[in-house]
Order: C-alpha cells, then sequence, then structure tokens
C-alpha cells in the first residue's frame, strides 16, 4: 500500500532535504508536488486541499524559517500533518463492557466482511486472548454461513450455526444467548452486504444494531476503490453509528487515497488493514508508523513486532545459539531464514517497514520477489546434505549439476553462494550484539533480488 504515494513523496522531500535553506518559492514548488502526488493517490480533493493549506500555513512560519534545519523542520510538518490526517494515534477496539462484547460488521458485497471476521477473531484471540464466537447473519449470499463456519475451523474461533430461513435479529438473539451460557468474550457478528446502499439493507442492519447494542461497529471497505471507498463509509455512517473501518485488500492498493480520506471525510478512526487471503493478513492501523511508511521512513515497530508473533522462536534461538557456539551458518539455515520471510509476507511486506528501503521496493514489485526466494529454494533442494551444511566444497562440476537439477544457471548457484556468505556475516554480527529479536531484524535486509 501506499508504494506510487512514498515514491513520489520521498523523491520530493528527498530533494528539500539536500537544501541548506529554503525560500517561499521552493516551498510552493514542494507542496505543487506534494498536493500532485496525494491527488495520483485518488486521495479526495476536500482532503488534499486542507492538507496543502495546513502544511503551507506551518512551513512559511517561523517553525521552518527560522529553524537551524530548515529542510528537516518542513519534513518535520509533512510527517505531523500526515499523522493528524490518518487519525492521531491507533484507536483499539473498546471491549470494556459486559461479556459478551459484540463486534457487528458491516459494508458493501463484495469488500472482505467473511474474511474480515476471521481475521478479526484470530487477531483477538492471539493479541488480546479472548474468546470469540463467530455467527453470519448472512441470509441472502449463497453459502455465506458455509464459508465463514469453514474460516471458523482454520482460526480455531467457535461458531454458531445459522440458516438461511432465519430472520438475522433471531440469528443474533440465539448467538447472544448461546455466547452467555458459554461465557464467550466477543461476538463477531457478520451481516449480510448488498451491491449498493439501499433503504432495505440499512433498515435491516439498524435493527440488528438496536437489538445487540455492539460494542464496536465496523465498516468493512475495499480500498481498492480510493476516496470513494470514504464516501461510501460516510453514507453508511450517516444511516448507522460507526465506530470505525476496516480497510481491506491494502496490499493491493498501490495508492493510498482511501487511507488518506477515511478519517477526515467520516470521522471515524481507522482501526486496521486487510492484506491478502492468509487469516493472519490484518494489521492494526498506527496513522505515526503508516505516516513514516509513506513518507519512505520505514516502520521497524511493526517489523519487530510482526517478527515477535510470526517467526518461529524456537528455530531462531537455536540458530541464534548455533552461531554463538562458532558453528557455520550454512544453506540449511539460509533456507529456513527463507521460510521465516514467507511468514512474515515476503520480500516486498518486510522491504517496505525498513528505513530506506522504498526505493529496493520497485526491485520486488508483485511476485518477484517471491519468485527469487522460490528459485534460490530451488537451488538448495538440488544440493547434496553434505553440500548444504559445508558450501565450502562446492566447484565448478558441483555447480553445474546443481544448475542443471534446479533447472537454473551456474551464475544463479554463484549468486546464491555470494547472498549465503553475506548473510553468514550478518548472522555472525547480529549474533554477537545477542537476542533473536536482533538477528531477525536484519533478517529482510540481507539481498536484493538475484535476478537473471
Amino acid at each position: 500500500m501506499f508504494d506510487n504515494l512514498t515514491d513520489r513523496l520521498s523523491t520530493t522531500l528527498r530533494d528539500v532535504s539536500g537544501r541548506g535553506r529554503l525560500s517561499e518559492e521552493n516551498i510552493q514548488d514542494t507542496l505543487r508536488e506534494v498536493r500532485s502526488a496525494l491527488l495520483e493517490a485518488d486521495a479526495a480533493l476536500p482532503v488534499v486541499k486542507e492538507f496543502v493549506e495546513r502544511v503551507k500555513a506551518r512551513a512559511l512560519g517561523e517553525e521552518v524559517m527560522k529553524s537551524l534545519s530548515p529542510s528537516q523542520a518542513f519534513v518535520k510538518i509533512v510527517n505531523e500533518e500526515l499523522v493528524s490526517v490518518l487519525g492521531e494515534a491507533f484507536e483499539g477496539l473498546n471491549l470494556a463492557v459486559k461479556p459478551p462484547a459484540v463486534i457487528l460488521l458491516a459494508g458493501l458485497q463484495g469488500a472482505g466482511k467473511t474474511t474480515t471476521a476471521a481475521k478479526l477473531a484470530k487477531w483477538l484471540m492471539e493479541n488480546e486472548k479472548k474468546k470469540v464466537l463467530l455467527v453470519s447473519a448472512d441470509v441472502y449470499r449463497p453459502a455465506a454461513i458455509k464459508q465463514l463456519e469453514t474460516l471458523s475451523g482454520e482460526v480455531n474461533a467457535q461458531f454458531f450455526p445459522s440458516d438461511p430461513s432465519q430472520k438475522p435479529v433471531d440469528i443474533a438473539n440465539a448467538a447472544l444467548k448461546e455466547a452467555k451460557t458459554k461465557f464467550i468474550d466477543v461476538v463477531i457478528l457478520d451481516t449480510a452486504g448488498r451491491l449498493h446502499i439501499d433503504d432495505e439493507m440499512m433498515s435491516e442492519i439498524k435493527e440488528l444494531h438496536q437489538v445487540v447494542k455492539p460494542a464496536e461497529t465496523l465498516f468493512v471497505v475495499d480500498s481498492m476503490t480510493g476516496q470513494d471507498a470514504a464516501n461510501t463509509a460516510k453514507a453508511f455512517n450517516d444511516a448507522l453509528e460507526l465506530s470505525g473501518v476496516v480497510l481491506t485488500k491494502s496490499d493491493g492498493d498501490a495508492r493510498g487515497g482511501a487511507a488518506l480520506s477515511v478519517r477526515m471525510i467520516t470521522g471515524k478512526p481507522i482501526k486496521f488493514l486487510g492484506t491478502g487471503e492468509k487469516l493472519d493478513g490484518l494489521e492494526a492501523f498506527h496513522p505515526d508508523r503508516v505516516a513514516s511508511r509513506i513518507l519512505g521512513m520505514g516502520d521497524v515497530l511493526s517489523l519487530v513486532e510482526e517478527a515477535e508473533r510470526k517467526l518461529d522462536k524456537a528455530k531462531a534461538d537455536r540458530l541464534h545459539g548455533k552461531i554463538k557456539k562458532g558453528k557455520s551458518f550454512d544453506l540449511n539455515d539460509l533456507k529456513d531464514q527463507f521460510q521465516q520471510m514467507k511468514n512474515m509476507g515476503g520480500m516486498s511486506s518486510m522491504l517496505e517497514k525498513m528505513p530506506g528501503m522504498s526505493g529496493a521496493m520497485n526491485a520486488v514489485q508483485s511476485d518477484a520477489g517471491e519468485k527469487e526466494l522460490l528459485r534460490m529454494e530451488a537451488l538448495i533442494d538440488s544440493m547434496t546434505p553434505m553440500e548444504r551444511r559445508r558450501p565450502e566444497v562446492i566447484n565448478g562440476s558441483r555447480k553445474k549439476r546443481i544448475a542443471m537439477g534446479s533447472g537454473m544457471q551456474i551464475q544463479d548457484v554463484n549468486r546464491l553462494l555470494k547472498q549465503h556468505k553475506q548473510m553468514a556475516k550478518m548472522m555472525k554480527k547480529f549474533s554477537k550484539k545477542g537476542g533473536m529479536t536482533k538477528m531477525m531484524r536484519g533478517l529482510g535486509g540481507m539481498m536484493p533480488p538475484m535476478g537473471r
């Protein structure tokens, strides 16, 4: 998400950072570039105008002009105003009610509500240690109930069965009754979507809202619809009091206009970003961290949190202990690191959170970076156990055999071995500094894609 905007803004602000002094003229030029970048990101025009005016008012004041480092002061202002547009601080779920707390999910058809319900259940169980019950009140879409039942099983959440012949209100009441008897902490209620906002849809969801009295009413919307996502959220909020927004498919949105517009247009916070089809693809929305990502400054906090949550700690600790004892980092270990990278969403997901790596993002756009990992794994799989343990024995004839066995070239084998040497040095360095997390922080920066 924000790839295009990050490229434009980081380039523009880098130009400003190279200037010793700033004049009103070059601030105006920079702001024109910023405005153009935001509009290309499909941010709503009123949001862009207000953002640019606020930056301009501060940039032309004493804060920048009398600063010892005006360019840095200007970048700081842009960052702070971006945080303001995005929502200041992470607003978590308000579950401080008598159990069970109900989270009602609303939105148009195809926005990803059912998948989001399962992702949210997984997030609550892992991060908040909550006992969660999933229930579907979507009696219109074929197989909606079955889909949620299947996803519930995949995330190990409890599921309340319902039937298309029932009324949504009756389903909700029965689910709440069961939740109380089973001492459930949170009930996530998936509601029906429509292809557009209509009176029938709104009256039904209003009735549901009145009956279940949700602690949270989250609007689930496809971020790829850009500023339309914010406008749709506003229309929903006008009819039904929302408590927050979940932006889905954010990994497929290179512009970021929805995220930039939602808070200011609706007045409601973005609470989560949904990424990918995997059920761990839900990320708490921290405006300050997202602003840093947009400006190409990275998001190390989220990267480390993700590492601690998703990496195999036992494997990482074993590797740490092995290297600390003076044993070498071999190709089996390198393959393990590739697996760890996949668990963290792949190379592109990691690079966007690493400071100064926005330029490298272009090298791994789409599936290119992930394909390179697969190719390198194939090379390692073509080696003998002894070659994986002792890469130094790989001579010319062995390289030829490995290349043929994996369907690749000798140059690819050479590149892999070079990457292994670099990684071995890095692992040794991080091991001396101590700790699994420090070792894993360096994981994503170990290499650019191999390429042909």
